[in-house]
């Protein structure tokens, strides 16, 4: 419980001035007036100040702000921020916040956005550096459906180990995947230590070398790696280490015969035999029914419990170069990910009852914080690129909410009223506040199990 605590008031205090330095340092840039910086919301706890500026601790520690000239008509945003202060002297008109030009205010109000995506970045790069490139070590063979481009593999035994894709030798699923992305279009062998050879056909465009890929997956150990608290798995008492050894009284090969089965009853208890030092467990779990999609792309209920497989920790050293890339590459593919959930979201192809607030979050910080550095960096960096991709959503009060009034200046050639923002900023706020309810909402009921 304290490291939870803990690693949560770390990952919201660090990931909160982050994105309000981006803010005030934006604002001091370009000559705006900052009376004050808060790391929370709410009445003052403690504070300091240095030069114009008051640095604050408030009493509510979940959010912060930077108050700058210019910016006090927006009494939406006060509420949220503990109000504006009195007493202050006279500021100097060119000094506020509207008297800017717009590509002023547009960088001020982007700067908390690109500094959260900056810091995953970093965070990415630095951990590929450190640590050097996960890999899963894996070249054990899952046999896709005998549908799709990479057909021609549904007629490899189950398991089979791969040794090289064309020229690239593999010694990891990661390997195999970028022989895979990586090598011309046109036809290529993948050879076996256990199987013939298998020639597939790899497409040219992006979209469909990429659904190839996907549909190449490699074998596990049913062994438990991380069980999520609040879920189905961790109220029927599958613990970190168990290996499932059947799932409805059908033998498992691996990992993903278990996850298949699992997945396929959403809403309806399974048994689960279970082996715990030694001793077999009979274990029935009921899996919560969500969004998923089947092997050719169909939107379906898929059953899930809260689990994750105990992979071998295992990496490769990287070039400078390489690092950078694969930090661009975690900062877009993770944007893009949470983009495709608002999406699905939105759609009602994903089910409002999946998102989760402050619990979820204090659960996952925790469970990365037990498991390591590195594991709890990446969850920094994959919540502060959530943070950015939130904050830009086009809600008043929010960032994209400002940068849409800015863009609406720019069409009309002129400012909405004060009263308009002050209106618009109202529907924001009670559209936060409603979400911030629903999500944590979810998470109380999940925790009762409902």
């Amino acid at each position: 419980m304290l490291t939870t605590i803990v690693s949560l008031i770390v990952t919201l205090s660090v990931l909160i001035l982050i994105h309000e330095f981006g803010h005030f340092f934006a604002a001091k840039a370009v000559g705006i007036y900052a009376p004050r910086f808060s790391l929370g919301l709410g009445p003052r706890v403690a504070g300091f100040r240095v030069g114009e500026t008051e640095f604050v601790l408030s009493a509510i520690p979940l959010g912060g702000y930077v108050k700058m000239a210019g910016m006090e008509a927006d009494e939406a945003g006060e509420a949220l921020e503990g109000g504006p202060d009195g007493g202050e002297a006279p500021v100097d008109p060119s000094r506020t916040f509207d008297a800017k030009p717009l590509w002023a205010r547009t960088l001020v109000i982007s700067a908390g956005v690109i500094m959260n995506l900056l810091f995953a970045f970093v965070v990415f790069t630095g951990l590929s550096m450190w640590y050097g490139q996960p890999v899963d070590p894996s070249t054990r063979l899952v046999p896709p459906s005998a549908a799709g481009p990479a057909a021609p593999l549904a007629a490899v035994p189950y398991g089979a180990r791969v040794v090289a894709v064309g020229d690239r030798a593999v010694h990891s699923s990661t390997d195999a995947y970028e022989g895979l992305h990586e090598a011309p279009a046109g036809p290529v062998q993948v050879r076996f230590a256990d199987a013939p050879p298998v020639m597939l056909q790899l497409p040219a465009g992006e979209a469909a070398r990429l659904e190839l890929v996907r549909q190449v997956r490699f074998a596990h150990d049913a062994i438990v790696g991380t069980v999520v608290q609040g879920r189905p798995a961790a109220r029927a008492g599958i613990r970190s280490g168990d290996r499932i050894a059947a799932v409805g009284g059908r033998t498992l090969r691996s990992w993903e015969d278990a996850v298949a089965a699992i997945e396929g009853s959403p809403g309806r208890p399974v048994a689960l035999q279970v082996v715990r030092g030694g001793r077999t467990l009979s274990i029935s779990v009921t899996p919560s029914a969500e969004t998923g999609r089947d092997a050719s792309g169909r939107t379906v209920a898929v059953g899930k419990i809260g689990i994750s497989p105990d992979i071998p920790d295992a990496h490769r050293p990287v070039s400078v170069g390489r690092a950078i890339g694969d930090g661009f590459f975690a900062t877009r593919a993770t944007a893009s990910s949470l983009f495709d959930i608002l999406h699905k979201l939105v759609s009602g192809q994903e089910s409002a009852r999946n998102m989760g607030g402050l619990l979820t979050i204090a659960d996952a910080s925790g469970e990365s914080a037990r498991m390591g550095m590195e594991y709890f960096l990446t969850f920094m960096a994959l919540f502060s690129v959530n943070l950015a991709v939130l904050n830009i959503l086009p809600i008043p009060i929010l960032d994209g909410g400002h940068l849409l009034f800015l863009a609406i200046e720019a069409v009309r050639g002129r400012p909405l009223s004060v009263e308009a923002r002050i209106r618009f900023s109202h529907v924001g706020l009670l559209i936060v506040v409603a979400l911030m309810v629903w999500a944590n909402a979810n998470d109380i009921l999940r925790k009762l199990g409902i």
